[in-house]
């Protein structure tokens, strides 16, 4: 539930997640779930000239279990949030 909860927080942030066949895609972050199924809008692909059939996807609904990584702007990343809600999250387990 820690990267759920944290996730939320990044709702209207612009995001790069990369997929498990090694597609990577960028766009505004709409909503998660607790199982970590992305929708994203205002969408384009890393790599435009190596997956030209995505051009024109613009929304899209990724599967958690396809996410290989979640890349976020730096400045959105608050290393002292994390740590306490993973000693937190630790305790309680």
């Amino acid at each position: 539930m820690l990267f759920y909860s944290y996730f939320k927080t990044l709702v209207g942030k612009e995001i790069t997640v990369e997929l498990k066949n090694d597609v990577a895609i960028s766009g505004v972050l709409v909503s998660v779930d607790q199982y970590l199924n992305i929708k994203l809008t205002k969408t384009k692909v890393v790599e435009e000239e190596r997956y030209p059939h995505m051009r024109s996807v613009r929304n899209c609904f990724i599967r958690g279990s396809v996410v290989r990584y979640v890349q976020l702007p730096h400045q959105f990343v608050d290393i002292d949030v994390l740590h306490d809600a993973t000693r937190r999250e630790a305790r309680g387990s």
